[in-house]
């Protein structure tokens, strides 16, 4: 049985998984109607990405469809720069929405802790409509996944609060038993 994490022991394994350095970065918007110009979202993450000192390795624009949202988040995890996935876009319910099942059946694990945090942050922000967002996040062949919703305030959310503070520490955890 291992010990149970303690304020101290979170930050030793932060301050760990920054020993890796920056990330790469894949940022992938999924929409029918933005353009490069008009993907607010996608600009934020890549801005937020950048601050944190981690590069962004890869960016794409595709339209909200299965068969192009498998193909580029398949090439995002080919790509062996990229460490860290992100998406915004498609986690809504409408008939358009994809990316949560698309994405879903391309993770090995899924970190749920991740969708309720999002959901219950969201909750702060939004009232009940935050049960709305299928925001997820996973594993899939040795890179960290998330799926964000498409707003950009939901973007800078999940990014502030959640991802960008905890990436090097997920990617330390994944990887800490390769090297030993």
């Amino acid at each position: 049985m291992t010990a149970p994490l303690t304020p101290d022991s979170v930050q030793q394994h932060q301050a760990a998984g920054a020993k890796h350095g920056p990330l790469g970065f894949a940022v992938i918007t999924f929409s029918d109607t933005r353009t490069e110009a008009t993907d607010t979202s996608g600009q934020a993450i890549r801005e937020l990405i950048a601050a944190a000192g981690h590069h962004v390795a890869r960016y794409a624009l595709v339209k909200d469809d299965p068969e192009q949202i498998s193909r580029e988040v398949q090439a995002a995890l080919d790509d062996s720069t990229v460490a860290v996935v992100v998406t915004n876009g498609g986690t809504g319910i409408a008939l358009r929405d994809n990316a949560y099942e698309t994405i879903n059946k391309l993770l090995d694990k899924r970190l749920d802790g991740f969708g309720e945090l999002f959901r219950m942050l969201s909750y702060e922000q939004v009232g009940a409509a935050a049960m709305l967002s299928r925001a997820v996040g996973g594993i899939a062949r040795g890179k960290v996944v998330f799926a964000l919703p498409g707003s950009t305030k939901a973007v800078r959310l999940g990014m502030e609060a959640l991802i960008v503070p905890q990436a090097s520490h997920l990617y330390y955890e994944l990887h800490k038993h390769e090297n030993s």
